[in-house]
């Protein structure tokens, strides 16, 4: 325990020093979600108006690179590839997915679907794309043809997806509260995991592939030993849902944020506080930085002259305050 207090005071100190944000405007509409491309020199925002911002880390500041134009309906989420830094694929609206390459700043491809897609990711091992829609089905996209190779329906409201970090299980969080764990690729139920009274909404694998951590609707983050499938310890400092959480690059932080008008940043290891950010309004999507304590986040926040409008703005925070 000594170990980690001196950890937990290091940090603390850290954040004391390093607890500015810069905010930067992309979109006419809000952002729902924020990710970093796997070597951290692109952060990458998807919105509800049709588009996708990318842009590119320069020492302690953004500078947009390009905005992608080409879904028909809201970005409601993306993800990178997690080795390859160029790639990007998003999840929208409009019954498709779309591929993005940054090298050449256009669309690869466009993979039709069967309905509004709401979640996206892509496996570890960069050879499979999920996506999910809002009739809780699943499509599992070879990502080296492109080609649907399989559909799932469930017949449970399925919320976020994710593959544990070595790619063979598949894992749904769902409106009874609980994680459904399924081999992949055969996608045979392995184990359902009752993880909270409330509906499960988010689900994170930490880097160092100990953990994973669940967000529910009944305000707590439980944090799951991968290999025991035991609950380790739950984070109860929030008061409303939580749907985004995010861990650090070294396994050691947990971002979580939701309705709160805090983003809590707690030690993954004791559930210790470390720091806290405070939002204006409810926050959509958090993502650690893959090799800083640059955390990127997303709220609803509306337009300072015309409190009508949404800003359309995401924040990075960790900055040195000078």
């Amino acid at each position: 325990m000594k170990n980690y207090q001196e950890k937990i005071e290091q940090l603390q100190s850290h954040f004391k020093t390093h607890n500015k944000y810069k905010e930067y405007v992309g979109h006419s509409s809000k952002v729902h979600s924020v990710g970093w491309s796997c070597d951290g020199k692109r952060l990458a925002s998807g919105s509800f108006d049709k588009s996708v911002c990318v842009y590119t880390l320069e020492r302690d500041r953004l500078n947009k690179e390009h905005t992608f134009k080409g879904h028909g309906g809201s970005v409601d989420q993306l993800c990178w590839h997690q080795t390859h830094p160029d790639l990007l694929s998003t999840a929208s609206g409009d019954k498709s997915v779309r591929i993005w390459d940054t090298r050449v700043q256009k669309c690869v491809t466009t993979i039709n679907t069967k309905g509004e897609n709401i979640n996206i990711t892509w496996s570890p091992n960069g050879n499979s794309i999920a996506v999910g829609n809002k009739e809780d089905l699943v499509t599992f996209i070879d990502a080296r043809s492109y080609k649907i190779e399989a559909e799932e329906q469930f017949h449970f409201e399925v919320n976020e997806i994710s593959w544990n970090n070595t790619s063979d299980l598949f894992f749904l969080t769902n409106g009874q509260g609980c994680v459904h764990i399924l081999s992949y690729p055969d996608l045979k139920r392995q184990h359902i995991l009752k993880a909270h009274p409330g509906t499960c909404i988010c689900i994170e694998f930490d880097p160092t592939g100990k953990y994973f951590a669940t967000g529910s609707a009944d305000a707590l983050v439980s944090l799951w030993d991968i290999n025991e499938l035991a609950c380790k310890r739950v984070f109860t400092r929030m008061d409303w849902p939580v749907r985004t959480i995010s861990f650090s690059y070294d396994g050691q932080l947990l971002a979580s944020a939701s309705e709160d008008l805090i983003i809590d940043i707690g030690f993954v290891e004791t559930g210790d506080k470390i720091a806290d950010i405070s939002v204006e309004a409810a926050t959509f999507t958090v993502s650690w930085h893959p090799s800083l304590y640059l955390l990127a986040y997303a709220c609803d926040d509306k337009d300072s002259y015309d409190r009508k409008r949404d800003a359309g703005s995401l924040k990075v925070w960790g900055f040195p305050s000078d």
